[in-house]
């Protein structure tokens, strides 16, 4: 289940991290009784990420502004997700933005705190300043100081993001977070810190013995999206979503494609740390929890995902890490194999086309033909459950494993080998 982020602001509040006034807002004309003082800024409160990039937050001078831009917003649609509500929100005047999250890291067994010295929207800057400390003991503030030092942060502002970083944890640990992210987390001039936006996943698992969640009043949207088990509202089992994320490099050796931004950034900072360019991201998110759920629509977007990837020429190895159930890997699996047999049929047809151009034509007369090649990238499958797929990636091009260190490794061995 994934926080709106007013939700998450509310939880930030109860243990004591800076967030603004605010008002939520459920109908434009209420706009005309908000009691924050302009400049105000308008946000919208969907799931998707890049929501300023898509015109979903909105910065306003006054009320007849506020109004025309909080229609706007309710009419938009951010990747298939339009608002039920926005959070009116005060302006703050920030020196420099930075980054914070934890994150359960499931090779490791253990949270894992993330922190940049550059938050905000640049996605680049922030993934190519991202640190990470694991919680490998009981969490102390030594973890989060060690985090504040490896971001480069000196003086009063180590013990602040620490302390920052310290009740982030606290959520994180009782109300059974899957993931817990400030972004940005907003210094002013006085290195007063403030939680500008935030962003919270509980485990599905928890919802039930969580109390603090039925003050939440989640939308309908949330409730659809949420585990069989704990909501009476059916799934819609209809859409499997993929979007790119915001870098590309058209030179980078290994195209990703992962189940959740967290496990992205994790992914890519892994082969940063081994000097290795990411040529570009995708993230495929699904509703799909048991066997009966249509499978078809999953291997349908994968299959669009690695024909759009077919234009990054210098790709040599697609990596795929993903947390999901045995159905959806083997599905996965199934795609992979599947694919990797069109390629190497599409070669073979082109080689034996190529032979016969060159049986009928003098070579002295045309020396510049040649025989056309299919690159065939390898793929590297990191999947939780795998115990029952082995036999699919049998293939030389397909490497399988559950272990994300030794699919970045495996991933590394290629792209220098080749």
């Amino acid at each position: 289940m994934e926080l709106l982020e007013y939700q998450a602001k509310e939880l930030f509040r109860i243990v004591g991290i800076p967030i603004l006034p605010s008002l939520t807002i459920q109908d434009a004309r209420k706009i005309k009784q908000l009691q924050i003082p302009y400049p105000v800024v308008l946000k919208s409160q969907v799931r998707s990420g890049g929501r300023g990039k898509a015109g979903g937050i909105r910065f306003v001078a006054n009320t007849i502004d506020a109004i025309a831009a909080a229609r706007s917003i309710f009419n938009l649609s951010i990747l298939g997700e339009y608002p039920e509500v926005i959070l009116a929100e005060a302006h703050y005047n920030t020196e420099r933005e930075l980054f914070l999250a934890i994150v359960l890291d499931y090779d490791l067994k253990c949270p894992v705190l993330l922190g940049s010295a550059r938050g905000g929207m640049n996605i680049d800057s922030l993934l190519s300043n991202l640190q990470q400390v694991a919680v490998t003991d009981e969490f102390t503030l030594f973890y989060a100081r060690q985090l504040a030092t490896r971001m480069g942060l000196s003086g009063n502002l180590i013990c602040s993001v620490s302390e920052i970083m310290a009740k982030m944890y606290r959520l994180f640990k009782e109300q059974d977070l899957d993931l817990i992210e400030i972004n940005p987390l907003g210094v002013n001039n006085k290195g007063e810190l403030m939680a500008l936006d935030g962003r919270i996943k509980i485990n599905d698992h928890a919802l039930a013995r969580q109390p603090i969640i039925e003050t939440l009043n989640f939308s309908s949207q949330q409730r659809a999206s949420a585990d069989h088990s704990v909501w009476t509202t059916n799934k819609n089992f209809s859409q499997v979503n993929w979007r790119w994320l915001d870098w590309h490099q058209k030179n980078g050796k290994i195209g990703m494609i992962c189940s959740s931004f967290d496990s992205a950034l994790l992914t890519w900072d892994l082969l940063d740390q081994n000097k290795v360019v990411t040529a570009c991201g995708a993230l495929i998110e699904n509703s799909l929890v048991t066997e009966g759920d249509n499978l078809q629509l999953y291997r349908e977007q994968l299959l669009s995902i690695l024909r759009q990837l077919e234009s990054f020429a210098e790709i040599k190895v697609i990596i795929l890490n993903i947390w999901d159930i045995e159905a959806v890997n083997r599905q996965i699996a199934q795609t992979v194999v599947d694919y990797c047999q069109v390629l190497e049929e599409a070669a073979e047809l082109a080689t034996s086309k190529q032979i016969l151009v060159d049986e009928e034509i003098d070579p002295s007369q045309s020396p510049q033909v040649s025989v056309v090649t299919h690159r065939k990238p390898y793929f590297v499958l990191r999947l939780l459950n795998h115990s029952n797929i082995n036999d699919l990636a049998s293939s030389e091009q397909i490497y399988l494993s559950s272990s994300l260190e030794d699919s970045i490794h495996q991933a590394i061995a290629i792209v220098k080998s080749s």
